[in-house]
C-alpha cells in the first residue's frame, strides 16, 4: 500500500505561556507534513509532494521527514520556509499566526502510482498552490481512494463563504473526511456537527469522522453512526494531534477501497477510532507534533483503547 500526501511543510515556533519560564521550541510541522511523517513513523510506504525553501529551517524539515522513511517530492522553493507561531494556552491548547505562502507548481513525478491519496489544510484551499493539489487529486483518484482533512486556519481561509466553497469542493473528491468540531464550528456556526457530518456524506464521501478533543470523536456512514470517547491523558501540548490520529486512520485503513469502506461496520468504526485516539494520546503527551511508531501504537492502544470508553 503506497501513500501520497500533497501539501505545506511548516516551521512551528511554540511558545509557552507566558510566565512559565520555558524558552520557544521549533519543531518541523504543516498538517500534511505530520500526516506523512505519522505514516513514515508507521512504517508506510509513503511520499510527500510539497515545497521547500533552501534554508537552514528548510533543510532540518526535510530531514527530520526522511528520518521517518517519507520520500520527499520538492515541486516549488519559495524564499522562505513557512512559518506557524504557536501561542499555548494553560491547558496545552493551541492557537496560530503564520508566515506561510503556498504556490506548488509541479505535479506528482511521473511514475508515481499512489494507492491512496491525502489532501488537507493550507494546501488545499490556499491559492495558487491549491489548483495543483486539486488537479493532481483529480487525476489520480481514478486508482487511488482519497482522504481530506480541512485543518481550518482561520487566518488564512479568506472570505467566509468562500471558503465554506473551497473545502466542499475538496469533500466532494474525498472517501474520507476527517475534521475536528473546531473545523465545523468556524465553517458552519452554531449547527450540528453531526448534521454537518450528514451534510458532508452526502457529498460523495464514504465516511467522515469528527473529533471533538477531550470529548472523543465519532464516525459517520450512510449506515453507521459511532462515538468513542477520549482516553485521559495528561497533555503537554495538542500540536499535531489530529494529524496523528488522520495517520493512524490511514494506516488502519490501508487497502480497504471505496467499496469496503462504504461496508465498514459499527464494530470496526468503534475499533477505528480508539487506535487513531490512542495515536493522538501518545501525541498530545509529549511536546511538538511527535507520533508515535508502531510499537508505540500497539501499547498505547492496548491502553488507550481500553480507557476511551464506550462506542454509541
Amino acid at each position: 500500500m503506497s501513500f501520497l500526501v500533497i501539501g505545506e511543510c511548516v516551521a512551528d515556533i511554540v511558545r509557552a505561556p507566558v510566565g512559565s519560564g520555558v524558552a520557544d521550541r521549533v519543531h518541523p510541522g504543516g498538517s500534511p507534513a505530520n500526516v506523512a511523517y505519522g505514516l513514515g513513523r508507521l512504517g508506510r510506504d509513503v511520499t510527500l509532494l510539497t515545497q521547500l525553501a533552501d534554508d537552514p529551517t528548510g533543510r532540518r524539515i526535510e530531514a527530520h521527514l526522511r528520518s521517518a522513511g517519507v520520500r520527499v517530492e520538492v515541486g516549488g522553493a519559495p524564499d522562505r520556509t513557512p512559518s506557524a507561531v504557536v501561542g499555548l494556552d494553560a491547558e496545552g491548547r493551541a492557537t496560530y499566526t503564520f508566515d506561510i505562502a503556498w504556490s506548488l507548481t509541479a505535479p506528482a513525478p511521473a511514475g508515481l502510482a499512489p494507492d491512496h491519496v491525502h489532501i488537507g489544510s493550507i494546501a488545499a484551499v490556499t491559492a495558487p498552490g491549491a489548483d495543483t493539489v486539486l488537479a493532481e487529486t483529480r487525476r489520480l483518484r481514478d486508482r487511488a481512494s482519497v482522504s481530506y482533512d480541512p485543518n481550518v486556519r482561520p487566518a488564512l481561509m479568506g472570505e467566509h463563504g468562500a471558503a465554506v466553497a473551497r473545502v466542499e469542493r475538496c469533500v466532494a473528491l474525498a472517501d474520507l473526511v476527517k475534521a475536528s468540531d473546531e473545523d465545523l464550528a468556524w465553517l458552519h456556526p452554531g449547527e450540528d456537527p453531526r448534521a454537518v457530518a450528514a451534510r458532508w456524506l452526502a457529498l460523495g464521501p464514504a465516511v467522515v469522522l469528527v473529533t471533538r478533543g477531550a470529548r472523543g470523536s465519532f464516525a459517520l456512514t450512510r449506515r453507521e453512526t459511532v462515538a468513542v470517547d477520549a482516553p485521559r491523558v495528561a497533555v503537554v501540548d495538542t500540536v499535531g494531534a489530529g494529524d496523528s490520529f488522520m495517520s493512524a486512520v490511514l494506516d488502519t485503513l490501508a487497502g480497504r477501497g471505496r467499496e469496503e469502506l462504504r461496508a465498514l461496520d459499527a464494530a470496526y468504526l468503534a475499533g477505528l477510532l480508539r487506535r487513531a485516539a490512542a495515536a493522538a494520546a501518545v501525541t498530545v503527551s509529549r511536546a511538538g507534533a511527535q507520533p508515535p511508531d508502531r510499537s508505540e501504537l500497539d501499547a498505547a492502544e492496548a491502553v488507550f483503547g481500553v480507557r476511551s470508553g464506550r462506542a454509541s
